[in-house]
């Protein structure tokens, strides 16, 4: 099992500009099947990751 550990002492970097990140924007994508977010670097703008919300009607 890998156990999750929250830690305040460490900024996370942006793997593409190397830098600290001080902060992540999103911005929302609508769809068909539910709303999706894109998070991506304050800085670079470059793209995190992407998220999933389910539809009430998804469980």
């Amino acid at each position: 099992m890998i156990q999750s550990e929250e830690r305040n002492d460490v900024t996370p970097v942006c793997p593409h500009c190397n830098e600290p990140l001080r902060a992540i924007q999103y911005r929302s994508l609508s769809g068909f099947l539910g709303k999706r977010y894109v998070y991506f670097c304050a800085g670079c703008h470059k793209v995190l990751g992407v998220s999933h919300r389910k539809g009430f009607w998804m469980g």
